[in-house]
């Protein structure tokens, strides 16, 4: 099997933001509890921070990190994470049906993230509560003193404020199983009014509505055209929420789905181009893909978790290898669409669908889909490149052509460095030429790849290296022309260095 490509430095896609790579922490599971805080642990800090489980964060080098929610947030009270830790109250949390001791809040998430090297990217409640403890929240976070809010965080020992420079206003509230769910006309109102208190307080933040939960949504479009006709002129970004599973076993289907991906941000792209037009605006609306991932491997398992508890083992999805590959499509679907998507969120990040995974009072490990993150975190950030790929390909449920070849291209100016990112959906060998007409001299510094493993195939806390990467890939230049074999069905990274 045979493809080729074409990768040129004047076919640019746009600038990669950083946090096209960050994550999500919610208040759900062992995200929290038994993830990122486990004070008895034995590589606990002083603060109860798990430090392997720091470790592996800082290797993604992940910019920023979506908290306190997810779904949690519509009945969440900020204030109860605040403060003397002994004085917190516990609450029952609806959303998930557990109990919330409040012993990590803000307070702590901000110092946890800027351990892990990140910023926080910080939802507010527009479910149970409104702009009030939205501006409040501001205050107490970004605001530097003299006011209540903002001496009851220095009070609490944290003098200087926490600087927290993007928001989400509420989280999924199109969704029926979402505390105080609301009609689009009525989350776009109340968007609204919080964006502007939000922004009088710290004019500085950015803001990001609530698009809709999913593609599949009853109300999609109409939802976005509704809140963004009331909130365009006072946020920054609109909202994605995307999940995957593969309950049909079926893999050519499974890894089209990342077709499904791209053509919901393009939509999302079109009605927000659509509402600039309507109101003659010269403002453009990006969009911030907080929430995407393969979730399904954990349903049945949390159907039988007994309510009101403290931090069970929810959404703990093992995942496998053919995860790991639609992962990869996932992310090369990002870079291509890296001139709006601006901000994206892989969910989530310890324990509760995640790519690390931890044992209470035991390891750490990073699951199979640690590693495509981590490879496009690392060698992803620069100008995206748009290839132009002619390939064979097959036709699955719903598509009449899925490419076997899935490829983006970044360019790093300040390294001198190309980075092609390719999955083979097929199950035969590819060989695939790539032209690279105007970087000069080249030469391959890597083929990274993740191949050869069972669809099925897991790392465990047994065997925590079942898959894991390897620099075995066959790449070689001739000339201008890039010759690689990509083994079938796999994930690979080709790094190349230009002469200064």
């Amino acid at each position: 099997m045979k493809a080729t490509q074409t990768v040129s430095r004047s076919s640019t896609i746009g600038e990669v933001d950083k946090r096209l790579f960050g994550s999500f922490i919610e208040h759900l599971g062992r995200a929290v509890y038994g993830g990122i805080y486990e004070p008895d642990h034995p590589t606990a800090d002083e603060l109860g921070f798990r430090q392997d489980v720091l470790e592996l964060v800082r290797q993604l080098q992940v910019p920023i990190v979506r908290y306190p929610g997810g779904n949690f947030v519509s009945g969440y009270n900020w204030e109860d994470g605040t403060g003397p830790r002994e004085s917190r109250p516990r609450r029952p949390e609806l959303a998930w049906r557990t109990i919330e001791t409040n012993q990590v809040g803000i307070d702590e998430f901000q110092e946890w993230a800027r351990r892990a090297g990140s910023e926080v990217l910080m939802a507010v409640n527009l479910g149970t509560r409104g702009p009030d403890e939205a501006r409040n929240l501001v205050e107490y976070c970004n605001f530097p003193g003299g006011t209540y809010y903002s001496d009851k965080r220095r009070q609490n020992g944290f003098e200087q404020p926490f600087g927290i420079k993007t928001w989400c206003l509420g989280n999924e509230m199109d969704g029926p199983w979402q505390i105080c769910a609301k009609t689009a006309e009525e989350y776009g109102r109340i968007a609204a009014e919080t964006a502007k208190v939000m922004k009088w307080v710290d004019p500085t933040i950015e803001l990001v509505a609530c698009g809709s939960s999913g593609l599949g949504m009853p109300t999609f479009g109409s939802w976005e055209t509704t809140v963004l006709e009331h909130t365009y002129d006072y946020v920054d970004y609109i909202s994605l929420h995307s999940y995957y599973d593969n309950r049909k076993d079926d893999i050519g289907l499974f890894l089209s789905r990342s077709l499904d991906f791209g053509d919901f941000i393009e939509s999302v792209v079109s009605i927000c181009d659509a509402v600039k037009a309507r109101k003659h605006s010269k403002k453009t609306i990006n969009l911030s893909f907080d929430e995407w991932n393969v979730w399904y491997h954990s349903n049945e398992k949390d159907a039988a978790i007994e309510p009101w508890t403290v931090a069970p083992p929810q959404l703990e999805d093992v995942y496998n290898f053919e995860d790991a590959l639609l992962v990869g499509c996932l992310l090369i679907t990002l870079l291509r669409h890296a001139d709006r998507v601006k901000i994206a969120c892989l969910a989530q990040l310890v324990n509760v669908i995640a790519p690390i995974m931890t044992e209470n009072g035991g390891p750490a490990w990073a699951q199979t889909i640690y590693y495509p993150f981590l490879h496009a975190s690392l060698y992803g950030r620069g100008i995206s490149l748009r290839p132009e790929i002619s390939c064979g390909g097959y036709s699955t449920q719903g598509r009449d052509f899925v490419p076997y070849l899935e490829s983006a291209a970044v360019w790093n100016e300040e390294k001198k460095e190309l980075t092609v990112f390719a999955v083979n959906r097929g199950q035969e060998e590819m060989e695939l030429e790539t032209a690279l007409p105007d970087f000069g001299r080249l030469s391959v510094l890597e083929h990274l790849t993740l191949q050869g493993h069972g669809l099925k195939e897991e790392n465990t806390a047994d065997h925590p290296d079942a898959v894991t990467p390897k620099a075995d890939g066959e790449s070689k230049l001739e000339g201008e022309t890039l010759r690689s074999t990509l083994a079938p069905l796999s994930w690979n990274v080709i790094r190349l260095k230009a002469e200064k």
